[in-house]
């Protein structure tokens, strides 16, 4: 059940990390569990940099905090993700998926009611919210010692062809073997998403990694160690924000959801 305990332990670490460098024993573990995930034909498409330079890291974090204002000022971010905003208790244990308002940053919270409007767009605009964010995820991004850039070949990652599918699906079994092995290292990883939400921001990253023309730059991760009363969280057995298997789950033909597994197997 260590493996089970692992996995329900997995998070995305949306908080300050240590500023301790990554040690260099880690850093192999954790691109040697990447490269033992499967591929299709054993291809192994995937590439990476680790990156621990610190001007670096703090250009990258300009460009994450800078975007994160951006979208956040001109509403896209909003719209685009408006089906995963949950604004009751009853509609998070109902749907057991997306975000409850009350878990966003604190200063969004006073929009909730009014952020898909014009209105409530224009008031955090003269709040100044997004700079206030764009400030907070920057700090995030250039607090952490390790970056991790994943990259796919672009012999198999062809967009329009089965190659291109099966190069994904691998990336993201060699990425969650890393995001595994990082709670048994107490360690946290977060995904930087931002810089892919503005326009021209993924093009900088993709210089300052000096990433070749036969790659394709996926994702960038921060990583770091947490503070040894992060590293091992108690399992939150009444958590909302997990599907149950029997809204995920068919037996036989996906005319039949699977009964009686909702309750959480024991260690």
């Amino acid at each position: 059940m260590e493996l089970l305990d692992a996995i329900r332990r997995r998070r995305t670490t949306n908080g300050a990390m240590l500023p301790d460098p990554v040690s260099e024993e880690h850093q192999r573990l954790l691109m040697e569990v990447a490269g033992r995930a499967p591929s299709q034909l054993n291809s192994q498409p995937w590439r990476f940099v680790l990156v621990e330079n610190r001007a670096t890291i703090d250009a990258i974090a300009d460009i994450s905090g800078g975007s994160m204002t951006t979208a956040m000022s001109n509403g896209t971010f909003f719209e685009r993700y408006k089906p995963y905003f949950r604004f009751s208790q009853e509609e998070m244990e109902r749907r057991r998926d997306g975000m409850l308002f009350d878990k966003l940053p604190a200063p969004l919270r006073p929009f909730t009611s009014q952020v898909f409007t014009s209105r409530g767009q224009k008031l955090m605009n003269t709040l100044r919210v997004p700079q206030t964010l764009g400030a907070e995820n920057r700090k995030l991004v250039a607090g952490c010692p390790l970056l991790l850039g994943v990259m796919l070949d672009r012999s198999e990652y062809r967009p329009g062809e089965l190659s291109s599918f099966y190069s994904v699906f691998s990336m993201g079994a060699a990425m969650e073997n890393i995001w595994l092995t990082t709670v048994e290292l107490g360690m946290g990883i977060q995904f930087i998403s931002f810089p892919m939400e503005v326009p021209g921001q993924w093009d900088k990253i993709c210089e300052l990694l000096a990433v070749p023309d036969n790659l394709e730059l996926m994702a960038v991760y921060r990583l770091g160690y947490l503070p040894p009363e992060q590293r091992r969280p108690a399992i939150d057995w009444s958590s909302h924000q997990r599907k149950l298997p029997s809204q995920y789950v068919y037996r036989e033909t996906c005319r039949t959801p699977q009964t009686g597994w909702d309750e959480p197997l024991q260690p």
